[in-house]
């Protein structure tokens, strides 16, 4: 990556939703290569105190003091929990947050973006998906996302000298995140886990570690709109990886499975209790429906620009569930050990 940091040197750099999981990453590795960064966040970034300024999206006038000195734009800012309400919030900070980056940028003279979208914009598709669709998103995440893409490709079209990066990750996991595989993991490690279905369905993941890397990678790219999906492959099959946890965390035999009929009645039931009275359950029908559901996504655009992850996929697996079960991912080293003896 030494090619890729003496380019990015070069470079005036803003992470907005740099408080972050993913920006706290990124802004690590900038750190680490002594390039200078900047935050802007409504959350103080607890790692990077210092070069954190207080920046809502969705004021433009926090965006103009955020971006002074800036040359690139790295939005990583988003609504995108399931459970975001009001639904307005979605649009106002996803669609009009992306409108107002763009008019700061244009007022501050910043001529690179690289904005993080999601994979939801395709929605549910039973094969793999590339870059160029179709675009089918199914919730207010989805939909704001390719809503806000449509702003920045515009502004990217204004002047064939503007660089436009979007990426469009999978479900990202790693050390300290409270994601989905997280979620999976944790339920595994505590013996709460259910498998509903069979668990034949793949799964495209990726690694923190990567993503943050591949976003310094194309912070390198030159004028023009580059669009990428991010995956770290080759996909695993949720029994696949859910037998990988079991193992590393020391838990013999399978899991128990649940039917997906009587997983997604039980759902339904908890949804029409949260609709009445307002609270969030674990356990929904968007939740079993995206679990049971083949989501794969091709990225075969990223190796042709050049980037080679620094980390397999299992590594990535290995190293968070290390992180976050210390104790019950050591036994199971040292009951390995014990074995091959």
């Amino acid at each position: 990556m030494q090619d890729d940091a003496s380019l990015v040197a070069e470079q005036q750099i803003l992470i907005l939703g740099g408080s972050g999981f993913i920006g706290t990453r990124l802004a690590r590795l900038f750190a680490e290569r002594h390039i200078p960064f900047r935050i802007g966040d409504l959350r103080q970034s607890q790692a990077f105190a210092d070069q954190w300024t207080l920046c809502d999206v969705r004021r433009p006038e926090t965006l103009a003091l955020a971006m002074r000195g800036a040359s690139v734009i790295i939005n990583l800012a988003a609504a995108h929990r399931d459970d975001v309400r009001p639904l307005s919030l979605y649009q106002e900070t996803n669609v009009d947050g992306a409108a107002n980056v763009c008019m700061e940028a244009r007022n501050s003279g910043i001529e690179k973006i690289v904005f993080t979208s999601s994979v939801a914009v395709y929605g549910f598709h039973p094969t793999p998906t590339d870059e160029d669709g179709p675009f089918a998103p199914f919730n207010e995440y989805g939909k704001t996302k390719l809503q806000a893409e449509g702003v920045y490709r515009a502004w990217a079209d204004e002047d064939p000298s503007r660089s436009l990066v979007i990426v469009r990750p999978t479900a990202v996991f790693g050390e300290g995140n409270r994601g989905n595989v997280y979620n999976l993991f944790s339920q595994i490690a505590a013996g709460r886990f259910r498998m509903v279905g069979n668990g034949n369905n793949k799964k495209s993941i990726a690694y923190v570690g990567n993503i943050g890397q591949f976003l310094f990678h194309v912070l390198t790219l030159g004028p023009g709109t580059h669009i990428f999906n991010y995956v770290d492959g080759p996909d695993m099959d949720t029994r696949a990886l859910v037998e990988f946890a079991r193992s590393s965390l020391g838990l013999g035999g399978p899991a128990m499975r649940v039917p997906k009929t009587a997983a997604m009645v039980c759902a339904g039931i908890l949804d029409g209790i949260g609709r009445v009275t307002g609270r969030t359950f674990p356990l929904s029908a968007i939740r079993v429906h995206k679990f049971c559901e083949n989501t794969q996504f091709l990225a075969e655009r990223v190796a042709q620009s050049g980037f080679v992850p620094p980390f397999t996929l299992r590594e990535g697996l290995d190293r968070t569930i290390r992180f976050e079960f210390p104790s019950q991912s050591a036994a199971s080293s040292a009951a390995a050990l014990a074995g091959e003896a």
